[in-house]
């Protein structure tokens, strides 16, 4: 009996190492059969395996399912048939990608999937796969042959929630190495559909922050990105629907962060910026708590108009004296930023809101980048606004 059980187990285990081993065929082909010219995508699993990027940015896609009917590529909505051998890989390509982080999925049969092939990110409310086309002569994204910051990821108790929650915190390159100095903080909030996670991986605050520190560009800071995905109740994007939030990061995740790391605690040594969803909260906490932030940056929301049910906005009405009183405003502000990208629908409501504060005096600068509504203007955004954080005066 021992002797047959033996021989079960061994059988067993053959026949799974065989399949492994035909599927690890499909999936990474050897290196002559990859398309003349392309390059794996840096979200891959696999380094020499698919998706991969052709020289005109556009991508290609492939996944062994031998039962499927149909399989399509979608990427930032648009669908992209993809073609069956006779050995069950499906395979397709899509037209040339703008530059930038692109959620994606497999849509097999009808059922949208995850690509087994590549990384998964936190976006669009989900796990979702993901390409990262790289932009020519950007190289602030590029990790580097220089000090380099920590990511961590830490818990804290939220009297908000009553529960425990997580956020991310980068620390610079000095940070562990200088027990005495302390440092500045800049808070920034992520998207709807994202969360904690979404800066620190999508948004590559790390090494945006550490080039910029390395090349003397950017002061040496904190930043904290916690996850702002906390029940508003009644009041939507208004104050109302800000307060759950407010109360959890100005009463929870401030006080951990100052009891928990070297920083300065005082509004000077303090800036919030957001993206999105996060601009919006950024709007209303930043520039309605100027005894807690002293500097303020705005990317791309939809707030001030661009997305279903975004009406006209009354500043000073949602910001009290925000233009009827903008040299009080200007006296507290360090630096205030609205930033959009070019394609987004939200661009002429951002920079319709941006000269309208001007018009009242307020010093405000206005910045857009190539790109729609995703992660490429946002890191550009960030690199632009780290810059002017925290100078000495």
């Amino acid at each position: 009996m021992q002797l047959r059980a033996h021989r079960f187990v061994a059988a067993i285990m053959a026949c799974t190492i065989t399949s492994l081993s035909a599927f690890a065929q499909s999936m990474t082909p050897s290196r002559e059969q990859m398309p003349e010219g392309s390059v794996a995508m840096e979200t891959n699993i696999n380094q020499h395996s698919y998706p991969r990027l052709m020289p005109d940015n556009s991508i290609i896609f492939r996944l062994r399912a031998p039962e499927a009917q149909k399989v399509q590529a979608d990427i930032c909505g648009v669908k992209y048939d993809m073609k069956r051998d006779d050995n069950g890989v499906w395979t397709g390509q899509t037209a040339p990608q703008v530059p930038g982080f692109h959620y994606y999925s497999l849509v097999v049969d009808g059922v949208s999937v995850n690509d087994p092939a590549s990384e998964t990110f936190y976006g669009c409310g989900r796990m979702m796969s993901a390409v990262d086309v790289p932009e020519k002569d950007l190289d602030y994204l590029t990790i580097k042959d220089i000090p380099h910051g920590k990511v961590s990821t830490l818990n804290y108790y939220s009297k908000v929630t009553g529960s425990w929650r997580t956020l991310c915190v980068y620390t610079p390159p000095t940070y562990d190495a200088n027990s005495d100095k302390r440092y500045p903080v800049l808070y920034i909030q992520h998207g709807g559909g994202e969360d904690h996670r979404g800066w620190m991986q999508q948004g590559k605050t790390n090494i945006i922050l550490d080039n910029l520190i390395a090349e003397g560009k950017a002061e040496e800071m904190i930043v904290v990105s916690a996850n702002s995905n906390v029940n508003a109740g009644m009041g939507g994007y208004r104050w109302e629907g800000m307060q759950a939030f407010r109360a959890e990061l100005v009463d929870n995740v401030i006080p951990f962060i100052d009891k928990t790391f070297r920083t300065v605690a005082d509004r000077e040594h303090r800036a919030m910026c957001g993206l999105s969803m996060g601009g919006g909260q950024t709007f209303y906490i930043g520039l309605r708590g100027l005894d807690v932030f002293s500097s303020v940056g705005i990317f791309s929301t939809g707030m001030f108009g661009g997305i279903n049910g975004a009406a006209g906005t009354d500043l000073d009405k949602e910001v009290p004296g925000l233009l009827s009183d903008a040299a009080s405003f200007n006296k507290k502000l360090e630096a205030f930023l609205i930033t959009c990208g070019e394609q987004d629908p939200r661009i002429e409501h951002n920079k319709r809101v941006a000269a309208e504060m001007q018009s009242h005096g307020l010093k405000v600068k206005f910045e857009s980048f190539p790109g729609d509504h995703e992660w490429q203007p946002w890191r550009k955004s960030l690199h632009s606004f780290a810059q002017m954080l925290f100078k000495a005066k």
